[in-house]
């Protein structure tokens, strides 16, 4: 017979690997204007001009740059959000 609690296991798996930092990418695209890329992140994370554009050259560069971490749920949102404005958006789990 097994001990109380092992059944219980990948459920505790499940939740802690949701608790994890997860992060939202935005990733370059061919279509998006830098300034208009820069205007998005000011206008969804509420950012200056000068982490707004830091980040977009980040993007632009290299093809694309971490803009937030934090927990799954507002991840999510943010990802919505970011390809309500077409920006492509991809939400990773951190390492």
């Amino acid at each position: 017979m097994s001990e109380p609690g092992l059944l219980d296991a990948p459920e505790a798996d499940l939740v802690e690997s949701q608790d994890l930092p997860w992060l939202v990418v935005v990733h370059n695209d061919p279509v998006n204007l830098m300034s208009y890329v820069a205007m998005v992140f000011r206008r969804i994370f509420g950012w200056t001009r000068e982490r707004a554009e830091r980040h977009m050259m980040e993007v632009h560069t290299k093809g694309r740059s971490v803009v937030w971490s934090g927990g799954r749920e507002q991840a999510e949102l943010y990802v919505q959000q970011l390809h309500s404005f077409l920006l492509l958006a991809t939400l990773e789990k951190s390492s």
